[in-house]
């Protein structure tokens, strides 16, 4: 029987007692392609960014022959693996536990493959988040980790492969495979987030599909800390329908430690790995940030986008050399490449800056405070929820 626990930090300063380890699942690196393509999803929606949206396309055209392509397009995250790796092992150190950190940037296995290079990290899990797309409209977020190092490339390639000729079928035997590998996890990320907006009854829908099908090969569904407490209720709700485990996964992609860790016993990850899927238990602990208002949080996660970080290495400083585009050649390029004589078109500029804008005082004090919920934290903390 299922038995996932969660906790929250700011209410039991003792949630660690009894804990040696804490693991941080699911964070980004710069190596992790996010895609753009939900942009003109978004736009659609509003009549002014529509206009705004054509009005960048005929510019971008006519002046300078480059066609805009969301669906090429991409931006990466501002941390390395490397200082990724020691914000999640910091803020776990903090708690005076042991850290280890698996990281699943987006369909590449390139940041810990880097991780393992180094001494201090060398025990880093091989992991991916797999888009793996579903249904014909949809791509499901797969957490698959601790792959073994020396299948890791063959398994890249299987999942490449599926991705770019997919069948519901074939998925559900690329999972049963992955299931024979003993020492992977493999978690079903943010299940009830309608990603790729395709209405929120037929998400449901193929999600309530993928679990039947598949659901046997999955062996957690994820509390995401990014994600807000009505959205993580609903996948609680739904870990009891189908009678699965809870595991925690932080979604960290800018500089905010992930807002939730496990708390286990285990000495390795292999060993974490048993104690997920062997023994059905799960600890979970959620940490002060998540108890923020969400808004204020995910507007936090665009300013790392498009903040300045000076300290960083070159190449990931500013924000537009984190995003890409094709160039007049369809040649993908970081935008400060692209730009006419280096620079982002005043309009573009402007955006930036008025986003920018909305993370200093007192405009960001202004909106952290109209966006709390205080009602949201109590239901949080309700006797259904603890």
């Amino acid at each position: 029987m299922p038995n996932s626990t969660i906790s929250y930090l700011w209410r039991d300063k003792g949630a660690t007692d009894g804990f040696h380890t804490g693991i941080s699942l699911h964070s980004h690196t710069n190596q992790s392609k996010e895609t753009l393509d939900f942009v003109v999803k978004i736009c659609s929606e509003h009549s002014m960014a529509r206009k705004l949206v054509g009005l960048i396309e005929q510019r971008s055209q006519q002046r300078h022959g480059i066609r805009v392509n969301f669906e090429a397009a991409y931006w990466t995250p501002p941390m390395t693996p490397k200082q990724a790796f020691d914000l999640e092992s910091r803020q776990i150190e903090k708690l005076g536990l042991d850290a280890m950190v698996s990281i699943s940037d987006h369909d590449t296995i390139s940041a810990p493959m880097m991780l393992r290079s180094l001494e201090s990290s060398r025990e880093t899990p091989i992991s991916v988040e797999w888009s793996a797309p579903y249904g014909g409209e949809q791509s499901f977020h797969l957490g698959i980790h601790n792959l073994p190092a020396a299948k890791a490339a063959g398994w890249m390639r299987i999942l490449e492969e599926y991705t770019a000729n997919p069948a519901n079928e074939r998925l559900t035997e690329i999972l049963a495979a992955l299931n024979e590998e003993p020492d992977v996890l493999v978690v079903f990320n943010h299940p009830m987030w309608d990603l790729y907006m395709i209405g929120k009854e037929q998400h449901q829908f193929l999600v309530n599909e993928f679990l039947q099908k598949s659901g046997n090969y999955l062996h957690a569904l994820e509390l995401n800390g990014l994600r807000h407490w009505e959205e993580n209720r609903a996948v609680r709700h739904l870990a009891e329908q189908w009678n699965m485990l809870l595991v925690s996964g932080g979604d960290r992609h800018g500089v905010e430690p992930n807002a939730n860790i496990q708390l286990t016993n285990a000495a390795s990850f292999t060993e974490f790995v048993h104690e997920i899927r062997r023994e059905q238990r799960s600890n979970m602990l959620f940490m002060p940030q998540y108890a923020e208002p969400w808004k204020h949080r995910m507007l936090l996660s665009t300013l790392d986008a498009v903040r300045y970080f000076p300290e960083f290495p070159a190449g990931s400083r500013h924000w537009d050399e984190r995003a890409y585009h094709p160039d007049a050649n369809g040649v993908i390029r970081p935008l400060n490449e692209i730009w006419p004589s280096g620079r982002a078109p005043r309009a573009f500029a402007a955006l930036i800056g008025m986003v920018q804008l909305m993370g200093r005082n007192p405009v960001s004090g202004g909106l952290r405070f109209a966006w709390s919920d205080s009602n949201q934290l109590r239901l949080a903390l309700g006797e259904s929820e603890s």
